[in-house]
């Protein structure tokens, strides 16, 4: 009796111990990872992710009818949490690539963003000619485009490797700039006018560097989540929705 006692004790702990393993993700919750140091795309606000991106997410998981959880994770983590699976989509002011659709497939626009240079007021660089220089140092978010832009040859419009500065985030160049460590910062208009807005003594060259669409990421495993957030984005643009969450972030000039 004893034997059969164990065995069933042994089996139960052993259908527990499946179920939990083969615990399937909640269908009815859409994962968005991104990197909340991007204002005003993506940034905290206390404890919540806030920002244009976060609000269109927050749209699109409503045409969904779906509940949007946002993980906060480095910006080079997110397209190979979504290509993995680990997330449904990944929302974090970023532009479609070559390199980025071997890995993912990508929604249609729904932003327009512009990489510019951030420099000192008093500083060397006086337009996108000194970067060249050959002292000049360039710092980037890693991962970023202007991270991609920035490092590949001169021939293609970039500065080499040898030039460029990666750091974690772009608060962390721009802090780099301050300190003397790199002679400028490349990165993404707004969060280069938020940047500059709070730290005195910077400035934004008013030559753009290259201009470029946003996008979402999606797992090439999902192209019925992908065909349901364009149609979801499709909506939103026809009713303004996107255009009034930009405009409640960067008003008009």
């Amino acid at each position: 009796m004893k034997k059969i006692l164990t065995l069933i004790l042994v089996l139960a702990l052993s259908v527990c111990v499946f179920a939990a393993c083969g615990k399937k993700k909640d269908d009815n919750v859409l994962t968005m990872a991104t990197n909340a140091a991007f204002p005003p795309y993506e940034y905290k606000d206390g404890d919540k992710i806030v920002g244009i991106d976060a609000e269109i997410a927050a749209e699109i998981a409503k045409k969904l009818d779906m509940k949007l959880e946002i993980a906060d994770i480095e910006f080079g983590s997110i397209v190979s949490g979504v290509q993995s699976g680990k997330f449904d989509m990944g929302m974090a002011g970023m532009t479609v690539t070559d390199e980025r659709k071997k890995s993912v497939n990508f929604s249609d626009t729904y932003a327009t963003g512009v990489q510019v240079v951030i420099v000192k007021e008093d500083g060397a660089i006086k337009s996108l000619d000194d970067l060249a220089g050959g002292d000049v140092k360039i710092g980037v978010q890693q991962d970023t485009t202007g991270d991609i832009y920035a490092s590949d040859t001169p021939e293609n419009g970039g500065y080499g490797e040898d030039h460029v500065v990666r750091y974690k985030t772009g608060a962390d160049a721009v802090e780099a700039l301050k300190t003397g460590k790199v002679s400028c910062v490349i990165i993404d208009n707004e969060p280069a006018k938020s940047f500059v807005a709070v730290n005195e003594g910077l400035k934004i060259l008013e030559t753009e560097y290259v201009t470029e669409d946003y996008a979402i990421a999606v797992s090439k495993n999902n192209p019925e989540l992908l065909e349901k957030i364009n149609k979801a984005l499709k909506e939103l643009k026809e009713d303004g929705t996107i255009d009034k969450i930009i405009a409640k972030y960067i008003p008009a000039e």
